[in-house]
Order: structure tokens, then sequence, then C-alpha cells
């Protein structure tokens, strides 16, 4: 048994410092514990009102047990930083629910994930190489990859989305996915994926245009709690549809079967905020029709 499975009611900060000392984190301290609860890792205790003055803020047992796996991720994985450990407080939101996560706190993860400036970029490159290894055709050349990973980082940094950059967008996708080498005598079009949900060319422009109006969007404007709701709501009934489809798309996959194999709990957490960004976008998209 883990030890947070041992926590069973809500504990004062003295208590959460506690028990990341029982559990091996004798770095922890009181002072983190407030940091933490600014980044979204860990929600805002309860504040409790006596008679006379008040007495020590509770934080619920659920989060005295987000605190210990959030820890525990931490030493399992030491090159992470903040911006990744958010992500485990906000797949709780999403598939748990506020019982675990408060919608206040899943903003402030959400936020802290997506990060500005230099971490901004490395989320939006990570997405970008994410893509590349999902259309990426052997005969591909190396800059032609490269242009593409740069173009779509661009966007996932918030650049906008021009019409001459939206040309330079669908060059740079044909030249990964269809090269000249392979498709130009034959005008072919590439799909990749099973006939149930092809890729397209057309398909990846799409999903780069989407990701850019969500991360525009929420670099200026942050994100509201229910826009967040909404897309918690949406990206829910999304994957319970897909989750249904699952096992066929898998069979009709081919060599990219992989792809579309059921995901660990870890690719549950690991992709909880790109899911969230994504749907964001599709629901600011639908707004502007």
């Amino acid at each position: 048994m883990q030890y947070w499975e041992s926590i069973t009611g809500p504990g004062t900060i003295d208590e959460m410092v506690a028990d990341a000392h029982a559990a091996g984190h004798a770095d922890f301290n009181a002072r983190l514990v407030g940091a933490w609860i600014a980044k979204g890792i860990l929600g805002s205790p309860q504040v409790r009102t006596l008679h006379r003055g008040s007495d020590k803020a509770l934080h619920s047992a659920h989060q005295r047990r987000l605190l210990l796996i959030v820890l525990d991720k931490r030493r399992r994985s030491p090159e992470l930083k903040l911006n990744s450990l958010a992500q485990i407080p906000l797949a709780l939101w999403l598939w748990w629910g506020e019982e675990y996560v408060a919608v206040q706190q899943a903003q402030r993860a959400f936020s802290t994930w997506l990060g500005r400036g230099q971490r901004n970029k490395d989320v939006a490159r990570d997405g970008a190489v994410g893509l590349l290894r999902q259309i990426d055709h052997p005969l591909a050349t190396p800059t032609a990859r490269t242009r593409l990973v740069r173009l779509v980082t661009d966007l996932g940094n918030g650049q906008a989305l021009t019409p001459r950059g939206r040309a330079e967008l669908v060059d740079a996708v044909r030249e990964v996915m269809e090269p000249d080498s392979v498709f130009a005598a034959s005008g072919m079009v590439r799909a990749v994926g099973p006939v149930g949900a092809p890729m397209t060319c057309e398909h990846v422009v799409a999903h780069a245009e989407i990701i850019s109006l969500a991360v525009q969007h929420v670099l200026r404007a942050g994100v509201s709690e229910q826009l967040l709701e909404e897309a918690r709501a949406a990206a829910r009934a999304w994957t319970a549809d897909y989750l249904a489809e699952r096992p066929g798309l898998e069979a009709a996959a081919g060599s990219l079967a992989d792809a579309f194999r059921s995901p660990t709990l870890d690719e549950q957490v690991n992709t909880a905020g790109e899911r969230l960004l994504y749907t964001v976008g599709l629901l600011l998209r639908q707004r502007q029709q």
C-alpha cells in the first residue's frame, strides 16, 4: 500500500509537512505549501473560525494525498519542473472532478502548465515534435522536418497565424507528409491512420490553427472558470466517444496501431494540459462561427 492511501481525513499545514517527511521528503516545508497553492499544484485550504480567534486552515484528504503523489512523481523524475507536475492536479480535475480538485485550482494549474516565455516555448516545441512523429514520411528531408517543427512551435508559442503564415504552414506540412520525391508525379494525397479517422494535410493544419487560437487567447486573457468547465465537459464527452471506437481504430490502423492503443495512466496525466488546450481552441473556434 502506498503511504498516501493511509490518509483518510483533512489536515493542517503542519500535518501536510509531516506527511511529506514521513514519506521521505525531508526537504519539503510550509513555505513550499504556499508556493504550490499559488501555482495550482495544491488547492486552497478551508479556513476554520473558532469562537475566539481562528484555528489553522484544513487541507482535504484528497489534497493531502495529492501532495504525496506529486512529491513521489518528483522523486521518480527529478528532471520535471513544476510546470510538468501541474498536469497531475489538472488530470485529477479533468477525469475525477471537483471532489478532488476545485476549478479554481485547475485554472492555476493550467496556467502553470502552459507557462510564459521560454517555458511556453518548450511546451509548444514538445507539441510540435509530437505532431512531427505522427505525420513524418521516411523520405521527408531533415530541412523540411526542422521547418515544420519551427513553424508549429511558433504558433504554439502565441504567434498569430496570418494568411501568408498559413500558406507557409500548409507547404511545410506537405513537405513532411507528402514529399515531392514520392507524391509529386502521382498527385496522390496521403492520409495517416485508419479509414475511420484519417489525418490529411488539411487536418494537420486545422489542428495547428486551433492550438494557435487557444494559446493566443489564454496568454492574452487567461482562461475563465466557465470556459475551462466547458472544455472539461466537451473533452470528457469526446474522449468517451473515442474510447468506444478505439478498438476498431486500433485494429484498422496497421503500422500506426500504437497511436490508438489504450492510454496508460501516466499518458492520461501527461496529456491533460494539451487535451484541454486543444478543446479550448475548438470551443473558441465554434464561437467565432
